[in-house]
């Protein structure tokens, strides 16, 4: 931790310059470091204590092995063994855009109704998975399905490593059920898309000129009597040398929409770099492919029997409801570590 402390102390000297502050923008990436260096050493020291006093209940139950020694000594060591799987999902995530925020899009397959709802379910899962994780959740565009569900979304995960954690969700995901919208209740198999990308905000050094950027506002869809409704306030910007499509329209004003589209797409080309780097190390773990059969990273079964199974690692998770519910770190765990085991990010 001695490298930390320093690093720690040379910020805190830059932040106490004269002209540090006259620049805030500038200093973003510095206090992400210094919040990072934080936590790094907080957790080193709550790794530290807890070890000492696993050591300590583990002499006092050698020397009076009693129902409390015993007691103390098994919360002792549930504490430890917690606040080192913590640490080891932090070695997992060792690029600097792990620690950005994530932004998600989801999309639905062909299907109609039964995708769009199966669509919105996926939507449920990482709002929930956000919340149990004290992260903050934001809509960036969302277009509501025309019987159920959604047409697709775009929303903003921000909290810790969101990016880091949510990036192995990328991909297609099937779902099979018996179909509440099917009056024979046949069994229906469903697909949605989930693209994640890292949100590094105005921290990304991408160059997009004026010239190369094609807007067009538009009346925001939704139900009738909004103010959105009434209003040219929706925001629709085409990168021309790329042809990456942006849209938000969850704002009122029409200047909040276009500086949450410029944010997706400069999140959308700061991937396209990160994923050119990638390639050129020939680390890409899988491509994102048609919406479609034989291409899904992931299946949810709940007919004929209850099973989430994801097809990278071969972990199997019985309690679906669960994972619907946002409970997805088994996965993510066993993700990230097969991705370290392969050398893949």
């Amino acid at each position: 931790m001695e490298s930390t402390t320093r690093r720690l102390e040379e910020i805190e000297k830059q932040f106490s310059a004269p002209d540090t502050w006259k620049q805030p923008d500038a200093l973003t990436p510095v206090l992400r470091e210094k919040s990072r260096l934080e936590g790094e050493r907080e957790r080193f020291s709550r790794l530290l204590h807890a070890g000492n006093n696993m050591e300590d209940w583990l002499a006092l139950a050698g020397e009076e092995p009693s129902d409390e020694a015993l007691a103390g000594l098994n919360d002792a060591v549930n504490v430890l063994r917690a606040l080192l799987e913590q640490a080891e999902m932090d070695m997992l995530l060792p690029e600097e855009e792990d620690s950005h925020p994530a932004i998600l899009d989801i999309h639905p397959g062909a299907g109609g109704t039964e995708a769009q709802d199966w669509a919105a379910m996926l939507l449920r899962m990482y709002l929930r998975w956000a919340d149990s994780h004290g992260c903050k959740s934001e809509y960036l565009d969302y277009q509501s399905g025309d019987e159920a569900g959604i047409k697709n979304t775009t929303f903003r995960i921000t909290g810790p490593n969101a990016y880091g954690l949510l990036k192995g969700e990328k991909g297609i995901h099937r779902l099979i059920r018996l179909s509440p919208f099917d009056s024979s209740g046949r069994r229906h198999t469903s697909f949605a898309s989930v693209d994640v990308l890292p949100d590094a905000g105005q921290e990304i050094s991408i160059a997009i000129e004026e010239n190369d950027l094609r807007i067009d506002v538009f009346r925001a869809g939704g139900s009738g009597g909004q103010h959105v409704n009434k209003t040219n306030s929706a925001v629709r910007i085409t990168h021309l040398p790329t042809g990456i499509v942006v849209q938000c329209q969850n704002e009122k004003s029409q200047h909040s929409n276009k500086d949450s589209a410029m944010s997706v797409l400069r999140a959308r080309l700061y991937e396209r770099e990160l994923q050119k780097l990638a390639d050129e190390k020939k680390s890409q773990y899988y491509d994102k492919e048609a919406i479609n059969f034989g291409s899904q990273i992931r299946t949810y079964t709940l007919q004929p029997y209850r099973l989430v199974k994801d097809h990278r690692t071969g972990i199997e998770v019985s309690d679906v409801e669960a994972v619907l519910d946002g409970n997805l770190d088994k996965l993510i765990r066993s993700l990230l570590l097969y991705r370290h085991a392969n050398g893949s990010s």
